[in-house]
């Protein structure tokens, strides 16, 4: 199995993460103390089959947004450790997601480039104590962390919390295609990613 450890810390959030990829199942293990970021979270484990293990502080009473962006930087950077030169990887992944009414895209190329597009704006500002605008912000760092050029799309949906969980179950699903080991050489003309 492939997995890393990391901790950061700074003014605003305290976090020590552990990632591992190829465990066969998916489950979270802790909380970042936003209850419906949790549920994203373990969506996002259980339908990419990775493991998380997350311990943290964030400074809740300002606000979600350095505890939801500051998840999506380690996350993204144990990505980035875990694949390493990326050889051997598929390098791209690629999912359509229902969720009810609701239907999300997600396409991945791990590809060294960090690029997020984001066609996914919230239709309602809050989902319990979540605030909706953070998916953006998470997945920005999560992209730019990782070394991950993503897009993702809400095709349609009316509910909020729906319309949140089809998008973080579709880029699940599409970045465990993309690291999955299916080869032995870097997929790049280059040689190099």
């Amino acid at each position: 199995m492939r997995s890393a450890k990391l901790s950061r810390t700074t003014g605003e959030t305290e976090i020590t993460m552990t990632l591992t990829l190829d465990s066969g199942e998916g489950r979270l293990s802790g909380s970042t103390g936003i209850g419906f970021f949790d549920h994203m979270l373990n969506s996002f484990c259980t339908h990419g089959c990775f493991n998380l293990a997350l311990e943290m502080q964030g400074d809740l009473f300002v606000d979600g947004h350095h505890t939801v962006e500051d998840v999506g930087i380690v996350l993204g950077q144990l990505f980035a450790e875990i694949l390493g030169d990326k050889r051997g990887i598929a390098r791209f992944g690629d999912s359509l997601v229902p969720m009810d009414e609701s239907l999300a895209r997600a396409v991945v190329d791990i590809s060294g480039r960090p690029y997020l597009v984001f066609d996914a704006d919230p239709t309602a500002p809050m989902v319990g104590a979540y605030d909706t605008q953070l998916t953006k912000e998470f997945f920005r760092a999560l992209a730019y962390n990782m070394g991950a050029t993503l897009h993702l799309s809400l095709l349609y949906g009316d509910n909020e919390h729906h319309r949140c969980e089809a998008l973080f179950k579709a880029a699940a699903r599409a970045i465990s295609q993309a690291s999955k080991i299916t080869g032995e050489t870097v997929l790049s003309t280059k040689g190099v990613l």
